[in-house]
């Protein structure tokens, strides 16, 4: 692996736009070499024109290396219909930019609004056959969820404690195991720590705080991001991972009457469809393009933030309506075929009913939740 710079990383990779409404004049170049790094970009610049000014040029009809070929014949679009758990038909995933065709080591790094969130990285990891892949930084205190938190210990995922409690050497051990053993890795990282809620103005007040009271800029739709998980991960993980991916995520009717934006779907609220659809921009970021060292990389990280509430704004904010409800760019509708997700629902139904429709299976099931999860809780108690 090449060796990285100890600077702020350069430009994003160029995305998917519609060249109607957001190409510019100039080349890709051009644009890079006014705006090397995001450092340049105003707080109060508008949303679409920071977008351009990052560097994204229209490739409408060009296929992206790596990208997912369209099942249909046509270039860079979705695969042929799905039927998912969490997912309507007719297009409620709408993704832009750079998803890969195959699977990679990677990071993921996303925005945090909602329990949802966890599903949206499994959305993406199916769409690369990665779906068991997927592994967690998580909160300390979820380790103690019912069956779920020793579940989550033993497939890699890692608890973390905030701040000053933060164990640098726990995290690298067990990173250094998964590497050592060669386990694919799909790793999501919550940079924000906890999630954005309008309905809880005082935790955006003291992020926006903190961020003036560092010299950073002041981010809207999103936290000041923490880098400690991220920068231990890739530090740790640097020579086995292909890339990072930075995912911000947009649900639709998140926005009440007034124009102000409302708490993301629960996870009922979106099983049940309360979520018309659900906007996912997806920029893959190589590893020689992200600083080393910890001070250098909370600058990168911050700057990445400051894309996404560029782009959130642009989502939520744009005095053009019909702009809002849409990332910049063209979004292609994703959907999967069921040969992807049917036999997993067949084999878990079928299992599940099995255990319901009999006394002894039903004696079977509670036992394995109460045992489960005293034996859980003591397992992660020992050995997180």
């Amino acid at each position: 692996m090449s060796k990285r710079t100890p600077h702020a990383a350069g430009c994003p990779t160029a995305v998917d736009t519609e060249s109607s409404s957001y190409q510019g004049n100039e080349s890709l170049e051009a644009l890079r070499a006014k705006a090397p790094g995001t450092s340049q970009i105003s707080a109060k610049e508008p949303g679409q024109q920071a977008v351009r000014k990052l560097g994204y040029q229209s490739r409408v009809g060009a296929e992206q290396p790596g990208a997912s070929p369209r099942e249909d014949g046509g270039p860079g679009g979705p695969p042929r219909p799905f039927r998912r758990t969490g997912e309507r038909a007719e297009g409620a995933v709408i993704i832009y930019g750079d998803l890969p065709k195959n699977k990679e080591n990677v990071i993921y790094l996303s925005n945090h609004q909602c329990t949802v969130d966890w599903i949206i990285a499994d959305m993406l990891a199916i769409r690369q056959n990665a779906l068991g892949h997927v592994r967690y930084v998580l909160k300390d205190g979820l380790k103690w969820l019912p069956l779920y938190g020793w579940y989550f210990s033993q497939h890699g995922g890692v608890y973390v404690k905030r701040s000053a409690k933060f164990n640098e050497k726990e995290m690298r051990e067990k990173l250094r195991a998964q590497v050592k053993t060669e386990t694919p890795m799909y790793l999501v990282i919550f940079p924000e720590g906890t999630r954005y809620n309008p309905e809880i103005p005082k935790v955006i007040a003291d992020s926006q705080s903190f961020a003036e009271k560092e010299g950073l800029s002041v981010l809207k739709h999103v936290l000041t991001p923490r880098v400690k998980a991220t920068h231990v991960a890739i530090d740790t993980m640097k020579d086995y991972l292909d890339a990072v991916y930075d995912v911000t995520v947009a649900y639709e009717g998140t926005v009440d009457h007034k124009g102000q934006r409302k708490l993301a779907p629960s996870m009922t609220e979106f099983l049940c469809k309360e979520c018309p659809r659900v906007h996912i921009f997806i920029d893959r970021i190589e590893l020689k393009d992200i600083p080393e060292e910890q001070m250098y990389m909370r600058r990168w990280l911050h700057e990445r933030f400051e894309i996404k509430d560029k782009l959130l704004i642009e989502f939520y904010d744009a005095k053009d309506s019909k702009r809002r409800n849409k990332f910049p760019g063209k979004g292609v509708h994703s959907k999967l075929s069921l040969k992807k997700t049917l036999p997993s629902l067949l084999f878990l139904g079928g299992l599940t009913a099995s255990m319901l429709l009999t006394e002894s299976g039903r004696k079977l099931y509670v036992k394995t939740w109460i045992y489960g999860t005293l034996i859980g809780c003591l397992w992660v108690s020992i050995k997180p």
